[in-house]
């Protein structure tokens, strides 16, 4: 089973894949969409949906895990928070991936234990528990992983007694 965690964002959407059979996770791998500030906010967009694409077609993942949408200090940031989680959802439902989502808080509490921990505690307790090689990733990709290791904590009993 291929479980993909997406961290939405706008300038930064990362994602990560960890690949479980039964129990136990065999790989893992993340990156990140990078977009450009100045951009309009229909082409980043489409920049993330065709790049989430060519993801899910290359890694075939049976199931998905997105970042519920949080408040923000700054209304415009929520709206276009919002504009990123919907395209991700529509990608989504168009392959007929069933999406889980978790509040940031749900993810770090699956993670590192405490829902207020830091994205350096995050990026460290999945490099750890993963035992990554690659000592260089960034928030945005660790947070993916995360997503998809909170999807994997909440859900292993229902996904693999199908």
């Amino acid at each position: 089973m291929i479980i993909m965690g997406i961290d939405p964002g706008s300038r930064n959407c990362g994602y990560g894949f960890l690949e479980v059979e039964k129990h136990k996770i065999l790989a893992a791998g993340c990156g990140v969409i990078k977009n450009k500030d100045q951009s309009p906010l229909s082409e980043r967009l489409l920049i993330i949906y065709n790049k989430l694409k060519a993801q899910i077609e290359e890694n075939k993942p049976d199931v998905a895990a997105v970042e519920s949408i949080f408040y923000a200090k700054n209304i415009k940031s929520s709206f276009t928070l919002g504009h990123v989680r919907g395209v991700i959802l529509l990608l989504l439902a168009e392959y007929g991936i069933p999406c889980y989502e978790y509040s940031p808080r749900e993810i770090k509490l699956s993670v590192v234990g405490s829902g207020s921990a830091s994205k350096k505690q995050v990026l460290y307790m999945i490099q750890s528990i993963l035992q990554l090689k690659q000592t260089i990733i960034t928030y945005d990709a660790s947070d993916a992983l995360a997503i998809a290791m909170c999807l994997y904590n909440r859900e292993k009993l229902n996904l693999f007694h199908r």
